[in-house]
């Protein structure tokens, strides 16, 4: 259901959704990752920040396209895809728009993204 084609009303948006919500109330912390533009998921993940009624952080990943792909290029699942299917996904500027949502930048590493995290969620 995961791997389908990644379009408004495809069968892992409502999926997506129904795991997040489960875990409100059974889990200390839930983490939804993934490329989700706004024009596809937008309203849903809305709709999420509302369901977990304030406790939910928002990052968006700002970098730019080299430092994507260099990046990309250090992950066990590099060889899953390459960089032209990265650069058909790719959508500059995409914010949700919500308020208090953070920017992750080029500058940033693994560690100074790791600390804004866990101090913000307080795990």
């Amino acid at each position: 259901m995961l791997k389908v084609r990644d379009r408004k009303g495809n069968l892992s948006h409502d999926l997506i959704r129904q795991i997040t919500e489960y875990g409100k109330g059974k889990c200390n912390v839930v983490i939804l990752e993934g490329i989700l533009s706004n024009q596809r998921y937008g309203e849903m993940l809305n709709n999420l920040i509302q369901f977990y009624e304030g406790k939910a952080y928002v990052y968006y990943f700002d970098l730019t396209f080299e430092e994507t792909l260099k990046r990309h290029h250090t992950r066990s699942k590099r060889n899953e895809f390459d960089e032209d299917a990265l650069r058909s996904w790719w959508s500059e500027g995409d914010y949700l728009g919500v308020d208090g949502e953070m920017m992750v930048t080029d500058e940033m590493d693994e560690n100074e993204i790791l600390k804004l995290v866990v101090e913000q969620v307080n795990v």
